[in-house]
């Protein structure tokens, strides 16, 4: 007999279970994108990685996570902290690793939903400010985004992800 097929997203937990855990690692980006695909590559390491607490949920939003955090900002329950990993492109050195206060992002960026920019900064705020949700965000910034289609992380990305993880677990 031949083994049925599993689709990986029903492997996946529900957002809203999610939503029960005191803290919740979301990791937002493209994987076909290069560099920026380093939050949904980091959430697969942390999983592959094993240990995570149980309190801890693991997220990976890819390009969705403007309708997760709205969802998110209407809900109950809410983690207690969210923890948002994602590559950006500030003109920093390639592979570092930073947080970004929230207050610091810029208020005509506030909604600017662009790929390479804090997502969704404005729900994040909301989140925080009107729902009492802690919220970080720790950085990457990018070597390079690819102008066509191409998966995988750029050296000093990929080289990034333990120092990520050093800071993630910090807001467990």
């Amino acid at each position: 007999m031949e083994a049925a097929h599993r689709d990986p997203a029903e492997e996946r937990p529900e957002p809203q279970d999610l939503l029960e855990k005191e803290v919740l690692v979301i990791g937002c980006g493209n994987v076909m994108i290069g560099d920026d695909g380093l939050g949904p590559t980091f959430i697969k390491h942390l999983q592959d990685r094993g240990g995570v607490p149980g309190h801890v949920g693991l997220l990976d939003a890819g390009t969705g996570v403007r309708s997760l955090l709205f969802g998110m900002v209407l809900s109950d329950p809410k983690p207690r902290r969210i923890v948002v990993v994602d590559a950006v492109d500030v003109g920093r050195p390639p592979g570092e690793v930073f947080e970004i206060e929230l207050d610091a992002v810029p208020p005509q960026k506030s909604d600017d939903f662009s790929l390479h920019q804090l997502p969704t900064s404005n729900m994040l705020k909301e989140l925080r400010d009107q729902c009492g949700v802690e919220v970080r965000v720790i950085a990457v910034q990018v070597s390079f985004l690819p102008q066509e289609l191409q998966a995988g992380l750029s050296a000093p990305v990929e080289g990034s992800l333990e120092r990520v993880r050093e800071l993630v677990e910090r807001f467990y």
